[in-house]
């Protein structure tokens, strides 16, 4: 089932760009990290749409955070692994941290011990295209693209042209 097309999502990527904006009072002092791999691409967009909005194009990172998972055995982490691509300093800075789909807590927890290891950011915020839920972990998102309430049974997919060839946001039983 389709959850959003691809108008839809450039919708949400003008709603979550805006909440980025105007929770930093605007750009200054503002980096954006995608969390590897459609948050990353998530991202992208979003540093696209901001630029178009307020002429700035921001710092943008993409971090690895499996070394950090919890849920992983060590073989599975060392396996995933890619790396970042942080070409920058985060110390005193504004984060806006970037997923596609906020689920359990875990990614976020293992990014922000990620990003603790690289930096020391002034703030994280995160941003996520989709929120369905079932957290384990006492996080949420400072801003959401969509709730989708699922069941842990279901899935949720996030195609972007980028990856997929499409764009779309899907929910499997």
């Amino acid at each position: 089932m389709i959850i959003l097309d691809r108008d839809e999502i450039r919708r949400a990527v003008m709603r979550l760009s805006m909440e980025i904006i105007e929770k930093n009072k605007g750009t200054e002092n503002l980096v954006l990290i995608g969390i590897r791999n459609r948050g990353a691409v998530l991202a992208r967009k979003m540093r696209r749409e901001i630029a178009r909005i307020e002429g700035v194009e921001l710092p943008l990172g993409v971090l690895d955070a499996v070394r950090y998972r919890d849920d992983l055995s060590e073989e599975e982490r060392a396996a995933r692994y890619v790396g970042n691509e942080i070409e920058f300093s985060i110390d005193g800075k504004n984060v806006a941290l970037i997923d596609d789909i906020m689920y359990t807590g875990r990614t976020v927890r293992a990014s922000v011990s990620a990003l603790s290891e690289i930096g020391s950011p002034q703030s994280i915020r995160l941003y996520t295209l989709i929120d369905r839920g079932h957290r384990e972990l006492p996080f949420r998102p400072d801003a959401v693209g969509k709730y989708v309430p699922s069941s842990s049974e279901e899935s949720v997919k996030v195609h972007f042209s980028e990856t997929d060839g499409e764009e779309a946001v899907l929910l499997l039983k």
